[in-house]
């Protein structure tokens, strides 16, 4: 299935997984970026859909309550119009309003967790295989993306516990405190900066240390 559209359009979970539908986002996300680099663009795709897969659990994390579970055949996705993943949308299951600290609710947090080890372990390899991207680097923007999305929740540690709870090839992501604000310590890189006419992200884990502190600090001051 293909999707040409000049508006969002909701798309199955099971499409992440299919090679022509991929590189055809892919190759669209790389032409509103201006490159032709599958490597490139697929990278800059999946750095957007890692986002949107992880933020409802990252969210649940956080408050406390039961985690959707984002099995592939109970999600759907918002594509926009340059290929990318704009929102992921997980069919609610069976919840309680609270998740409580008891052997219930471990369950229902290992459910989801599991399922979102699944789903990653079966989408990333077939963005691996249309873009030439590897497969431990676009896990790492998935530990950055459960960072980020924990963050601005309001407790990256909740970040921390679900990156542990998925467990397998998902590191656990790293945060660092400067100036009274914490970040992501990233992992991962998008490779924006080998696009023509783009810079390296303020935080690119491939700066120098003390360049990327530096700007940090400037960049935690300023805000």
């Amino acid at each position: 299935m293909d999707v040409v559209a000049k508006s969002p359009v909701n798309v199955p979970g099971r499409t992440l997984t299919q090679p022509e539908w991929l590189a055809a986002r892919i190759a669209e996300m790389g032409e509103s970026w201006g490159t032709a680099t599958p490597r490139i663009a697929g990278t800059l795709w999946w750095c957007m859909a890692a986002s949107a897969l992880v933020e409802q659990l990252a969210q649940a994390y956080v408050e406390g309550r039961p985690a959707p579970e984002p099995e592939l055949d109970r999600i759907d996705c918002v594509v926009r119009p340059d290929g990318g993943i704009e929102r992921v949308h997980i069919l609610p299951g069976e919840a309680t309003e609270e998740l409580p600290d008891d052997d219930a609710g471990w369950a229902h947090r290992a459910a989801a967790a599991a399922a979102l080890r699944e789903t990653l372990g079966t989408v990333i390899p077939a963005v691996a295989a249309v873009s030439g991207a590897g497969v431990p680097a676009l896990w790492a923007i998935v530990a950055d993306a459960v960072g980020n999305r924990a963050l601005d929740a309001g407790d990256p540690q909740a970040g921390a516990r679900l990156a542990a709870d998925v467990g397998g090839k998902l590191p656990i992501p790293r945060f660092i405190d400067i100036a009274d604000r914490t970040f992501v310590r990233r992992i991962s890189c998008c490779l924006v900066f080998e696009v023509p006419g783009c810079d390296m992200c303020t935080s690119c884990p491939k700066r120098p240390a003390g360049e990327r502190e530096s700007l940090l600090t400037k960049l935690a001051t300023e805000s």
